[in-house]
């Protein structure tokens, strides 16, 4: 079947402030798709608390990522490493980013890890300063690229740990890894921020207005034989970035070349995750209607002219999950009127 699910992460405001948002936002494509689809399945609450986000989960479980016993973030590390060109043959990975923490009232804060426009050089720098306090207690620490470190921990397995993207912008206590490896994890941890606290990198980038790199961040523990254990689904992907890597090399394309595909295919429209984190309304109101003129009007089109069987939408919230399906003939259904009610629901 020819078919597209696309998953919009964020694409479901707050509770308390959707009514007001969905008011001004400006998305007509997206309101007919929504207004003539049907509901896949009940919108699914999910933990605040958990230690991953709804698309976070829904992404793990789509591509067969391991399970863990407890919550936890996803077991990504392995595949991720495959994904950047790296082939671990035994243990326990984790994935590390370099990530700046701030003091808040009474709290500590950690902060998106997207926002330190960290570049391969500072990257290296800091990977270079660090990798002493890795190797003095038996630890490999693998270079990813310049957001993305790896550490091999065989002797913490059961750690449960939480994605940067649940953690963002929370107490970072509450979030903090948990089970066997906790308080060597923090003693480590610390040791860096000490490192790093002293690095002429850091001055220098507080002079640019840049967030100083204080800490670093651990998640994603996965055995190194998971590496192999993507189970694709899809004939292609499309704006896999980030972490996403680890379920393979996304393909690049606009709306129009996708349309010309076959298959059952994903797309990943991703730039409300950073204005969301951040609290940013007023830059959610506006990405959303970029994405709805960039992205579902042409991919919209395409369904009306039959370029696809079925439009899947699949979209998150910080703590909650809609799956609408859309088919040629459900367009038709005009006297269902096109509608953003569904994004509150």
């Amino acid at each position: 079947m020819n078919q597209l699910d696309i998953l919009i992460p964020f694409a479901l405001p707050p509770a308390e402030l959707a009514r007001d948002l969905l008011r001004q936002c400006r998305a007509p494509a997206l309101a007919m798709l929504l207004g003539r689809g049907k509901a896949a399945a009940a919108p699914q609450a999910h933990d605040p608390f958990s230690r991953a986000l709804p698309h976070e989960h829904w992404l793990a479980q789509r591509f067969g990522l391991p399970q863990p016993e407890q919550d936890s973030s996803p077991a990504a590390a392995a595949a991720l490493m495959r994904g950047l060109g790296h082939a671990p043959q035994d243990g326990l990975w984790f994935v590390l980013h370099p990530a700046h923490i701030h003091v808040a009232r009474d709290h500590l804060v950690l902060t998106d890890v997207a926002q330190l426009e960290l570049d391969e050089a500072q990257s290296r720098k800091l990977f270079d300063s660090a990798l002493p306090l890795f190797t003095e207690i038996g630890h490999e620490l693998v270079y990813g690229d310049a957001r993305t470190w790896f550490i091999r921990a065989d002797a913490w397995s059961g750690l449960r740990t939480s994605t940067p993207s649940a953690a963002s912008g929370r107490n970072v206590d509450i979030w903090m890894p948990e089970g066997p490896g906790e308080l060597a994890w923090r003693k480590l941890q610390n040791e860096v921020q000490m490192q790093w606290f002293s690095e002429s990198l850091n001055e220098e980038r507080e002079m640019r207005g840049q967030k100083a790199v204080n800490s670093i961040w651990i998640w994603g523990g996965a055995d190194a034989a998971t590496a192999g254990m993507i189970q694709p689904g899809y004939s292609a992907c499309y704006g896999l970035r980030g972490w996403m890597q680890a379920f393979g090399e996304a393909a690049v394309a606009g709306a129009a070349e996708i349309a010309q595909g076959s298959g059952h295919r994903l797309l990943v429209l991703d730039t409300l995750i950073e204005v969301a984190l951040a609290e940013e309304w007023g830059l959610w109101l506006q990405r959303m209607e970029e994405l709805d003129r960039d992205w579902l009007a042409p991919l919209l089109d395409a369904l009306k002219a039959g370029s696809f069987d079925a439009v899947n939408l699949v979209l998150t919230g910080a703590d909650r999950l809609a799956h609408t399906a859309v088919t040629r003939g459900a367009l038709r259904r005009f006297w269902h009127k096109p509608s953003l009610a569904r994004l509150s629901a």
